[in-house]
């Protein structure tokens, strides 16, 4: 980030044109980013226009190139695809096609371009900006333009968002649209795991991602497949047999059904294509398994984008016509990417260059391959902390098979620190932890009983199991039991074993984590519903609604959900709410009412005001809105806890849980000394959480500095950036910081220092 002298965000794009467009396939989330760049562009003072049907419309031009209103993006959020359109053109390939481009341009004073589609389309904008000059010295010769226009048109700025459901774009972390590709798949696979246990049956899921096998392995590991194919590491030779031999002994433990995931550029290591067909050949004819091949083709691109692609999309918008606006005739095309939580500017044909030596690299057949150390007689204990959430069972699934791989036993602490006390603990092995990547809620059981109080029991029962190492999975109870524990270390010898806490809680409020486990999904909960709600609302005309969400005092989920939602305010604990917010934020619905936008939603964390209660506002919105709207309120409460983990949730939970049991293996090697495990440094006791751009290990009790304990938050919260977000996409006339920047990174320089 670099600083910049403050500039008043409001008159940055006053007398400038942006142009917005989706190009090439479709994907969930689009209109998230189609939205956000509109709203935010007139909030700048811009000019924005809708081209509809891609680089198609930009070419032909007339109504296909229409100014956008505020209102016009309205109740898009929640739609799939792009509302714009998107189409394949090849026109704009010839320099005729582009000319005509520019001219539709230039003619309404066009000189910014955000595109939102693959590399492809991409390219093709880049390709554009490089030859502007020439293309307006062609009009100019031709006489479709002034030298006043040409003048006034000199240079053209372009800035792409990746939107790809296959997520095979170098240099972005996701793609807008993969993590609601990922949702349709898994809302597939999960309704055919049940008809396959019923008929002991063999499944086989063909899924998309070009020569990208993201979503296929994704796939495998949200769901536990049996096997997965993709064009990044084809199989050994003799792949058939050991599929088979992998089959069989499935079967043979009890297993009733059988997954196997395909990218749909799977390739053997000789370059031929693997499909469905011929597993589903092999499996039949070897092994007489009644067998079933699924394509999924391309409803894994349709259906209401995530809450994940909608704030996603939000941010990129947001992020593109800073960089537009902010943009020199120097600037080179920049793409903007997502890195851990961070939006990045990459320029853009860098990231297409390393995107390509991808695919060139797979060609030269280079795969890797892992390796375990095995440490034997250590014993791991895992154990759920705190409330329940989904995503606790990939993790402790992931943590159990892990470590079996690595030679250690592995023991389930049932109920929490109550279990650890009175030894409600066995052994757990393979098969104990299959099938419980898809469950919601906590299959070891969960509570909220802190270890101070029970500490001597907990020690004699460390000891008594001969407990090396520990695992403890969830919410702030199991931060604060961590550092209970390593606090006690200094009495009790016993508790000097290497722990590590993993982040799992719907309020997403642990301390040393910009993310936990089970927020995601919570998330999604609260998105749905309010997209139910606003179509109620839709219909009724002139209806504000209240939704009161989880977090404690975490706003996390309030604020999230109010960006993935669309809401008009969210109020949480971090940002105080006086009458005076509440006394604008009626007169905004007021105003709103006047529009041909006729609802409202309302969001307020559980804990934000004690006194400014949901049943407070309600009534005050119900009053003060008489004969304009009406108000209804809704508590979603516990169920935002339930429901089965989002792929999200799943393949983090299996991450966390895996990198977890490898940093222990390590830190028992550090501590073992003369013959048993001793550990009482602080780095022995550590929360692992995902900090920007990676997943780090913290010391517990580093991390005290930075938790306002009494309210259960860490003291700092990088999503509250986001907040003015929210309130601009709300149309609220508030002020967005823009005295710090995002820098333009270097995808190349960055990947030669991994």
């Amino acid at each position: 980030m670099q600083r910049s002298a403050p500039v008043d965000p409001t008159k940055m794009g006053v007398g400038k044109g942006i142009a917005v467009l989706t190009s090439g396939g479709d994907a969930q989330g689009m209109n998230a980013a189609v939205r956000a760049t509109v709203r935010v562009g007139i909030y700048t003072g811009a000019k924005v226009y809708f081209v509809h049907e891609g680089y198609q419309g930009l070419v032909d031009g007339g109504d296909n190139i229409r100014q956008a209103t505020w209102e016009s993006v309205s109740m898009m959020l929640q739609l799939g695809g792009t509302v714009i359109g998107s189409a394949r053109c090849q026109d704009f390939r010839s320099k005729e096609g582009r000319a005509k481009a520019a001219c539709n341009l230039v003619k309404l004073g066009i000189t910014n371009l955000c595109v939102i589609g693959g590399d492809g389309s991409l390219t093709g904008a880049n390709e554009f900006r490089n030859e502007w000059s020439e293309l307006l010295q062609i009009l100019l010769k031709a006489g479709k333009i002034t030298a006043e226009e040409a003048k006034c048109s000199s240079h053209l700025n372009i800035v792409g968002m990746v939107g790809s459901i296959d997520n095979d774009f170098c240099g972005t972390d996701m793609t807008i649209g993969t993590d609601s590709a990922l949702h349709r798949i898994m809302e597939v696979v999960d309704a055919i795991t049940t008809t396959a246990q019923s008929h002991q049956r063999a499944f086989i899921l063909e899924v998309m991602g070009r020569h990208c096998g993201y979503l296929a392995l994704v796939t495998a590991l949200a769901c536990g497949a049996d096997w997965v194919f993709i064009p990044e590491m084809p199989p050994d030779e003799g792949w058939e047999d050991h599929l088979c031999r992998r089959l069989t002994y499935q079967r043979s433990i009890g297993n009733r059904l059988n997954v196997i995931i395909v990218a749909e550029g799977a390739l053997d290591r000789h370059g031929k294509p693997i499909t469905c067909d011929i597993i589903k050949n092999l499996v039949t004819k070897k092994l007489g398994f009644d067998t079933r091949a699924t394509i999924l083709g391309h409803v894994q691109r349709g259906g209401t984008p995530s809450a994940f692609d909608r704030i996603l999309g939000s941010r990129m918008g947001v992020e593109a016509v800073m960089a537009l606006l902010e943009a020199t005739p120097d600037t080179p095309a920049c793409v903007v990417s997502l890195s851990g939580n961070m939006a990045v500017r990459l320029p853009l044909m860098e990231c297409v260059q390393v995107t390509k030596e991808v695919t060139k690299a797979m060609a030269e057949v280079l795969y890797p391959c892992l390796s375990f150390f095995l440490f034997s007689n250590i014993n791991i204990a895992i154990m759920n902390v705190g409330a329940p959430c989904a995503g606790m069972n990939a993790a402790v699934r992931s943590a159990v098979r892990i470590g079996i791989l690595q030679g250690h036993s592995m023991l389930a602490v049932h109920d929490g620190f109550d279990g650890l006390a009175h030894g409600t603990i066995e052994p757990m092995t393979w098969g104990y932890v299959g099938g419980w990547t898809g469950k919601g809620g906590s299959n070891l059981g969960t509570k909220r009983s802190l270890p101070a109080s029970m500490i001597e029991e907990i020690s004699l029962n460390i000891a008594k199991y001969n407990i090396h190492a520990l695992v403890i999975i969830g919410g702030f109870e199991a931060f604060v039991g961590g550092l209970e524990l390593v606090t006690a270390r200094e009495k009790y010898e016993e508790l000097c074993i290497p722990l590590v806490v993993i982040p799992a809680t719907v309020s997403n409020n642990i301390p040393g984590s910009d993310f936990s486990i089970g927020a995601d999904t919570a998330l999604n909960t609260i998105t749905t519903t309010c997209d139910r709600i606003k179509q109620s609302a839709a219909g009724t005309k002139r209806r504000v609604f209240i939704i009161e969400t989880m977090g404690g005092y975490c706003g996390y989920l309030a604020t999230m959900a109010g960006l993935a939602a669309g809401a008009d305010a969210a109020y949480i604990y971090e940002e105080r709410v006086g009458i005076h917010d509440l006394e604008t934020n009626v007169e905004h619905l007021l105003e709103k009412m006047k529009t041909t936008v006729k609802r409202g939603l309302i969001l307020r964390n559980e804990k934000c005001n004690a006194n400014y209660t949901t049943d407070f506002i309600f009534n005050l919105y119900s009053e003060e809105g008489k004969g304009v709207f009406d108000c209804r309120k809704n508590v979603l409460g516990h169920m935002q806890q339930g429901g089965t983990p989002t792929p999200f949730d799943r393949n983090f939970g299996t991450k966390m849980g895996a990198k977890a049991v490898l940093w222990l293996t390590e830190k028992l090697k550090e501590c073992y000394r003369h013959g048993r495990i001793f550990a009482n440094t602080p780095d022995s006791a550590c929360v692992l959480g995902m900090k920007k751009r990676a997943m780090i290990f913290q010391p517990l009790s580093d991390l005290k500095e930075d938790t306002d304990s009494e309210h259960r938050i860490p003291k700092t919260q990088w999503w509250l950036k986001l907040r003015p977000i929210l309130k601009i996409l709300a149309k609220y006339k508030i002020s967005l910081d823009t005295s710090e920047t995002a820098t333009m990174e270097h995808v190349i320089k960055k990947r030669g220092t991994v």
